[in-house]
């Protein structure tokens, strides 16, 4: 068929396209093409997992580069959040690039040196990069930076929604608002993304203050045929022993070796359904943690022994090494051997791996989001339909089971966001932190670029026309304040800012370059071979057993000065404990929730367990009369069920709390400890018709509030501001209040 965008592209670009055997362009390529030639506009390019987004952003931008060769200087960047992803993308706009005679370069941690200096001496054509090492080239390299990026024309922004709301994505807005102020003019923005729940906030967080102006291309070609099935497991007998932690502890027993019968039966079960399933094809199976990827790598691969069939099960998760991590990725690349990767959200984001037959999911999700980017990676050939398997787990009811788990809470949260995505609904993105502790780093980043800056230009670069624009004057100058009075900044004599004793040794260290903060870890290394890293908060006992990498392992030394752990397999083990959690539960999920328990239709993918579980969970929402009171008398407590997301539940917490109560967050449910029901609705009805706290003075009472990489650096009063809009959403919390208040009679 004609194309109109085809014709607009260089001739060479339209060889590469002929050579490649396309017959037509996707709708995203043919949409983005004319208004990405323009070179005028920033464009967000919102379109399905292998629909072509990349090629959509880099036909137009290479066709553009083309007519600007003799320029010098980088004349176009590529972020993305995984040092993974860049390496896939650099191969595949590696072809493109060769046949047009672009250079290309990558920048990350793992690229070499030799070729990074070239890039230094040499800058043209493209650059990929992450947003740590861009903030690496600005101390590192500053004065040379305008030479470096001279001919920059494009900066695109690889998987958009992962960094909207995170430190990641406030560092990365500030650094892109400094390339301009380098530059002394603006740089078209481009930000990919296959789930994005609001366009205005995504648009407002590639051009702050100008989302109107943003382009937005949002395709609809996506109608691939889903098949989901939902299985239901009751977990009759929980593990006998807790998963190791790091102790100083010596080990009072020798670990014995474990078989599949100190396994809980709800996993087992998982695991035997997993094996029938997905040997012999390409899958992924996505887990909410590192340790249940180690944990059903193992189960699933002492079957395959058992089975005497090929071991076909490989974990991929953050902490193995890099090598491991790129032998999963070939071989689930590699179509002449099946393999399924058991992995965390590593696999989630876009690094091409082609298309596997099925995709599973471990435990109830923590998105919608997150759920359609994995669906995303099964379906992607023609024809093929995407398949995914869910899994959730239920406790065993016995007399002692409180209210919450009756509910069938997991099983219900995993229906409301199959139905959400099915309609195609996704988490808005949470734009509300000020995010004071990214901003204690690009303080100390622009400090050390320039050598020094005067207060007033730090305003002006950051916040006063930058990303950080809802940091006024007053909190900033407090903030400044509070930087000084721990060494963090010293002042000159002429009024200069410079990083003071502390703030040189955190501007020097390697860990300044990220924005988030990562834990202490130590290398593992077995037969002389580096296989991942552990999380270290104690140092750990020789003779401790563990997963890891789907092996089974037991420690046999530790160097504590050079943290290396050395191991020796091993036959018996169960996976370390990894930091990290699940994330916030959305408003809409909660109140969609609430919707499943009150009708009677039942998921035509549910199977028969977890049509069972629904039932359950729907006879104790009405036998607790739920679906119209809130709240509920359990032994000594009281449990409050608002069915609102976390940001609100967790506003109703400190509000409770600050009143002299002690509450717990139950996931559903809010428990109040000691005190009646009747005290609560009280409460309740008193809280609903007073005046509304101002968040920072609600905040004020919360004892523990630091979470950011350099919060501990913030006074009382700027912890108090940064917690406020970070965790609560009072307006909302008081309309959850006024909604359990039982209507008074008109006066």
């Amino acid at each position: 068929m004609p194309s109109h965008s085809y014709e607009l592209l260089d001739r060479r670009v339209q060889q590469w396209i002929y050579e490649k055997g396309w017959t037509q362009l996707r709708d995203a390529q043919e949409r983005a093409i004319p208004v990405i030639l323009g070179g005028a506009d920033d464009v967000i390019v919102a379109a399905a997992t292998a629909s072509g987004k990349t090629e959509a952003a880099w036909l137009p931008i290479c066709s553009a580069l083309l007519d600007h060769q003799a320029e010098a200087g980088v004349k176009a960047l590529y972020i993305g959040p995984l040092k993974a992803l860049i390496n896939d993308q650099f191969d595949r706009l590696g072809q493109l690039c060769e046949h047009l005679s672009l250079p290309a370069h990558r920048w990350h941690g793992d690229v070499p040196g030799s070729r990074k200096a070239h890039m230094l001496r040499n800058p043209d054509g493209i650059l990929l990069i992450t947003p740590e090492s861009l903030e690496s080239l600005f101390v590192n390299h500053g004065p040379a930076l305008a030479r470096i990026l001279a001919g920059l024309r494009y900066v695109v922004v690889d998987e958009l929604h992962s960094f909207i709301g995170s430190e990641r994505g406030a560092q990365l807005q500030s650094l892109l608002h400094r390339v301009e102020l380098l530059l002394r003019r603006r740089v078209a923005r481009i930000g990919l993304s296959a789930t994005l729940g609001d366009f205005t906030a995504a648009a407002d967080f590639l051009r702050p203050g100008r989302a109107a102006a943003v382009k937005v291309i949002s395709s609809d070609d996506d109608n691939a045929e889903i098949r989901l099935q939902l299985r239901g497991y009751v977990d009759s007998r929980p593990p006998r022993n807790p998963p190791p932690r790091i102790t100083t502890a010596p080990l009072l027993e020798p670990q014995e070796p474990e078989d599949a019968s100190d396994e809980s039966v709800a996993r087992v079960a998982i695991a035997d359904h997993l094996f029938s399933a997905l040997r012999g094809r390409d899958n992924l199976v996505f887990a909410n943690s590192k340790a249940a990827v180690e944990t059903f790598t193992d189960l699933l691969n002492r079957r395959s022994i058992a089975n005497r069939v090929p071991e076909e099960f490989v974990p991929h998760h953050g902490n193995l090494s890099k090598e491991l991590r790129e032998h999963v990725e070939s071989r689930l690349k590699d179509r002449s051997m099946p393999v399924t990767a058991i992995c965390t959200s590593t696999l989630e984001m876009g690094i091409d791996i082609g298309s596997v037959d099925s995709v599973a999911q471990l435990g109830a999700p923590a998105s919608v989001s997150g759920l359609r980017q994995r669906l995303g990676r099964s379906g992607r050939r023609q024809g093929q339909p995407a398949v995914m398997r869910l899994y959730v787990t239920e406790d065993e009811i016995n007399e002692r089971t409180p209210p919450a788990d009756m509910l069938r809470s997991q099983l219900v949260q995993t229906i409301a966001m199959v139905e959400l995505l099915l309609e195609k609904w996704y988490e808005a993105p949470d734009t509300a932190d000020l995010h004071l502790s990214t901003l204690v780093q690009q303080i100390l980043s622009v400090i050390a670029q320039r050598g020094g800056a005067q207060p007033g230009q730090l305003f002006d670069a950051l916040c006063g026309a930058g990303p950080f624009n809802r940091v006024d004057k007053t909190s900033f100058a407090a903030l400044l304040r509070s930087l000084g009075r721990h060494d963090v900044l010293s002042q000159s004599t002429e009024g200069l800012l410079l990083a003071g004793g502390l703030g040189d040794k955190i501007v020097n260290n390697y860990a300044f370059y990220s924005a988030f903060t990562s834990p202490e870890e130590y290398r593992l290394h077995a037969n002389g071979r580096n296989i991942g890293s552990l999380p270290v908060d104690y140092p750990i006992a020789p003779g401790m057993l563990l997963i890891f990498g789907g092996r089974r392992w037991k420690i046999v030394s530790i160097d504590n000065r050079q943290k290396v752990i050395e191991l020796t397999r091993s036959s018996g083990g169960r996976p370390p404990s990894f930091s990290g959690g699940g994330g916030e539960v959305a408003d809409t999920v909660r109140q969609r929730m609430k919707q499943i328990y009150h009708s009677t239709e039942v998921p035509r993918y549910l199977d028969q367990v977890a049509q069972q579980l629904l039932d359950q969970g729907r006879s104790a929402f009405h036998r607790y009369h739920l679906d119209n009171e809130a709240i509920l008398d359990w032994g000594n407590d009281t449990l409050l069920f608002p069915w609102r997301g976390d940001r609100i539940m967790n506003t109703l917490a400190a509000t409770f709390t600050s009143h002299g109560l002690e509450v717990g967050q139950d996931g559903v449910a809010l428990t109040v400890h000691g005190t009646t029901g009747k005290a609560l609705q009280d409460l309740i009805d008193e809280l609903s018709v007073s005046q509304r706290p101002s968040p920072v003075d609600l905040a004020a009472k919360v004892p523990t509030k630091e979470s950011g990489k350099y919060d501990a650096f913030l006074d009382e009063d700027l912890l108090n501001v940064a917690y406020a809009a970070r965790s609560f959403d009072v307006a909302e919390a008081w309309s959850s209040l006024k909604s359990m208040t039982p209507s008074r009679p008109q006066s």
